[in-house]
């Protein structure tokens, strides 16, 4: 090692291990999202058949996570919870998949034929409710959301 290097090594040593001190905590805080619990509380099931699906959304046709959740036979009402979410945007759909077969029944004409529910409640009208109607902000702090299901 040349002389003039040698001696400004401790000078250049410390600020060189300060500095990649700082950028590693930079991009660790960087890196981590703040997360927190989502619960879905669910009110106005009309009979304990089947399940309830509970599907998360960050937009219109964007599912983030989905979760089958049992009925409480005895309150009829369900509860679903999602652990470690990250903040962001969300809207949630629930159905009473009464029969168990994955999916919103409708009759020949097109009603619906199990109960269906959105995060914010929209009023119960002929077709879906767009995703700007259901979405809400979710923070670290957590949140309880409660939507009682439509039946026609």
């Amino acid at each position: 090692m040349p002389a003039n290097i040698r001696k400004s090594w401790p000078i250049i040593m410390p600020l060189v291990c300060f500095s990649l001190f700082i950028l590693v905590v930079q991009f660790s805080a960087g890196q981590t999202p703040k997360t927190g619990k989502l619960t879905i509380k669910i009110t106005g099931i009309r009979n304990s058949e089947g399940n309830i699906r509970v599907v998360l959304r960050t937009g219109e046709s964007t599912i983030v996570n989905t979760q089958v959740v049992e009925i409480d036979r005895k309150t009829l009402t369900s509860k679903a919870v999602f652990d470690n979410l990250s903040e962001g945007t969300y809207g949630v759909t629930v159905i009473h998949d009464e029969n168990k077969d994955g999916k919103l029944d409708f009759n020949d004409v097109g009603v619906p034929t199990e109960g269906y529910g959105h995060s914010n409640n929209p009023e119960k009208r002929p077709g879906p409710p767009s995703f700007d109607e259901t979405k809400f902000t979710f923070t670290a702090s957590g949140l309880t959301s409660n939507i009682t299901l439509i039946y026609w």
